[in-house]
């Protein structure tokens, strides 16, 4: 591709941001902007990341939380404004890139399992040899 273009979709990525994959529980904290005034307050909205899609400045993210009994589904685009921050709460382990299946699910099926952290996975793998 193009070295100008490339250098241009460096500019406009965000940089601050953790690596995060589908499967994870993000907490990711919301800018909004109160009814009168020019108020802004954060709001965080923590759940499960079923999918990424898209790249570059065009990427977007989607996370799911299940509120008061009813999921609760937001898309985010990655490098927006009004996204202050986010956090990477719980990392999981999933085998697929989208985690649609969970929207049938209820309950404790709706679990996803964690991920080992690398150092145990290492040392797992060191006593087994």
């Amino acid at each position: 591709m193009n070295r100008i273009i490339e250098k241009v979709r460096e500019d406009q990525a965000r940089q601050d941001l953790p690596t995060f994959r589908p499967g994870d529980t993000v907490r990711v904290h919301v800018r909004l902007k109160e009814a009168e005034g020019e108020k802004e307050r954060l709001q965080p909205f923590e759940g499960v990341v079923l999918s990424r899609r898209g790249q570059f400045s065009g990427a977007t993210f989607t996370v799911r939380r299940v509120s008061f009994g009813i999921g609760v589904e937001r898309i985010f685009p990655v490098n927006s404004p009004m996204i202050s921050s986010i956090e990477v709460v719980q990392a999981g382990r999933v085998r697929r890139a989208k985690l649609y299946y969970l929207r049938q699910l209820k309950g404790k099926a709706a679990r996803v399992r964690r991920a080992e952290p690398a150092e145990k996975a290492a040392a797992t793998v060191e006593s087994k040899n």
